[in-house]
């Protein structure tokens, strides 16, 4: 089975080839200013690499930045209407309220607050305000938008009051483009009604980036179907992510950590994926990064559901260095280090040129860095040893020595040996794990909610159920599904028995027909 994975970094694009599990080509660009013509370049590097007459592609899996960098930018970001169904208990903190000023003004919210929702037992608060939904669509439609996220108080309980609304919604603006906040994420009303704004605010950037990265392919010479990689280390057919934008926001350096794992054989382990920008330090669990139990900010909202574990570190390969303060970051040159490194004739201090001068990389000109001091080079190797120690530290969970693998173009800052860590690994093409993890991923389907009225086992049987069919309709193979992980606990303060019940299961890529088709 010959697949292409790509990852698209700020700094980076990445690209392998793999044939079952051999590693057959792989090629690292800078990432130019026209993304895509990156991608087409990249693609057809490794598939020129091919022998004449070979076996065509049979999936190709990309992971992105470009749905976080939009949130980060503040830019590209569609108009929005936000319906939160939940007065009048809700109704002191309105949508939006916790966002930065400049976010909130970029998507221009029309908010509204309509009376319904349920109580934390399941009981309905009050009945549903239906005309007051259906007065809420008649002015989205006479505002002209067509993205709307829909709310409602404790919907993870029970969705009922959310779809109810959605099926208003598009009785009055049949081509809305509806986000339900029990879809995506979890108990806790703001946290979960801000990733539902924020996928709605990135749905017409999500169909307008899968339609260029398809039109990619067809530049390219590539016909198979294509996968957008997830925060959770998965991947789901690319036109089920376009719905979805937001699992795919930290699918970078979760593609490194499956590519870690891959190329180590470790399940349970620490990684350090050194781009060009930044560093993230997450951990292998099972195989798979460790997922955030907590609340997560993303360009500066605040969110909780599906994402990885990982701490951000302002270091990578293009991190500038103040030569006077001796200060590390936390800006960096980015894809122009080519420019703007000393050892390739720019006039920046990086980090790369403190790992040239070192005599840790051959990268460049190693004679441009020859009149940096010893001891400051030595100084700043101290310092970034003590930013990676911190980091790995951070993330521990034990006092216990862990193993260690860098990974990421910039590994080569990452010292052989850190407090902490009983082992760090490095290992061959740990330059584009990205890339690598990307194209081994799998297909997943997930279930995060609240049953009650059944048995535990009942509602662990009905959990795995949905998990089976969501990794279906992402594009799994239905007979090598198995489970990952489940979890249960007994929420004692509701009635019926209720528990909340997490399935993950993850399965291989089903090559059918109709995806062939839609390739084409």
């Amino acid at each position: 089975m010959k697949r292409i994975g790509i990852d698209v970094g700020g700094t980076n694009t990445d690209a392998v080839l793999i044939d079952g599990e051999k590693v057959v080509s792989a090629i690292k660009f800078p990432t130019t200013a026209d993304v895509m013509q990156g991608v087409v370049n990249a693609i057809g590097h490794v598939v020129s690499s091919q022998a004449p007459g070979a076996s065509p592609i049979d999936a190709v899996m990309i992971g992105t930045t470009h749905f976080t960098n939009a949130v980060v930018e503040r830019a590209r970001l569609e108009r929005i209407a936000a319906i939160r169904i939940a007065m009048p208990a809700g109704a002191s903190l309105p949508p939006m309220i916790d966002w930065p000023d400049d976010l909130r003004e970029s998507v221009d919210p029309l908010s509204f607050m309509v009376h319904g929702g349920h109580e934390y037992d399941g009981r309905p608060l009050v009945p549903l305000a239906r005309d007051e939904i259906r007065d809420a669509a008649m002015k989205i439609r006479d505002a002209g938008i067509s993205s709307v996220g829909i709310t409602a108080l404790f919907s993870p309980l029970t969705a009922e009051c959310e779809l109810e609304a959605a099926e208003i919604v598009r009785s009055v603006i049949p081509d809305a483009r509806i986000t339900l906040s029990h879809t995506l994420g979890r108990i806790g009303l703001l946290e979960r009604e801000n990733v539902t704004l924020l996928n709605a605010a990135l749905q017409g950037l999500g169909r307008k980036t899968i339609d260029a990265f398809k039109d990619a392919l067809v530049k390219a010479g590539v016909n198979a179907p294509f996968y957008l990689t997830q925060n959770d280390g998965t991947v789901v057919l690319a036109d089920v992510a376009a719905a979805n934008p937001v699992y795919s926001f930290a699918s970078g350096p979760t593609n490194s950590m499956r590519g870690a794992a891959f190329l180590t054989g470790l399940k349970e382990a620490m990684v350090i994926d050194v781009g060009g920008t930044t560093s993230d330090v997450g951990c292998l669990v099972g195989g798979f990064p460790r997922e955030a139990n907590n609340v997560v900010e993303v360009g500066g909202v605040r969110t909780l559901f599906r994402m990885p574990d990982l701490l951000p570190m302002a270091l990578g390969g293009g991190t500038i260095i103040d030569p006077e303060t001796r200060k590390i970051g936390p800006r960096s040159v980015g894809y122009r280090i080519t420019e703007k490194a000393l050892v390739f004739g720019g006039d920046t201090l990086t980090t790369t040129d403190v790992a040239v001068a070192a005599g840790l990389v051959e990268i460049g000109d190693r004679d441009r860095v020859k009149h940096l001091d010893k001891a400051m080079v030595a100084d700043l190797l101290k310092r970034i040893e003590a930013m990676v120690e911190d980091g790995v530290d951070r993330m521990k969970t034990s006092a216990e020595g862990v193993s260690l693998i860098a990974v990421g173009g910039g590994a080569f800052l990452i010292p052989e040996k850190l407090k902490g860590a009983s082992e760090v690994l490095r290992v061959e093409h740990a330059g584009v794990a990205n890339a690598l993890g990307a194209a081994m991923a799998q297909v997943s389907g997930e279930v995060d909610q609240v049953f009650s009225d059944m048995s535990r086992d009942k509602a662990i049987a009905e959990a795995e159920r949905i998990a089976h069919e969501r990794a279906i309709e992402s594009g799994a193979d239905p007979k090598s599904i198995v489970t990952l992980d489940t979890e249960d606990i007994p929420i004692a303060y509701l009635p019926g028995d209720a528990r909340r019940v997490r399935v993950r299961v993850v399965g291989d890529i089903a090559f059918m027909k109709d995806q062939q088709k839609q390739a084409s």
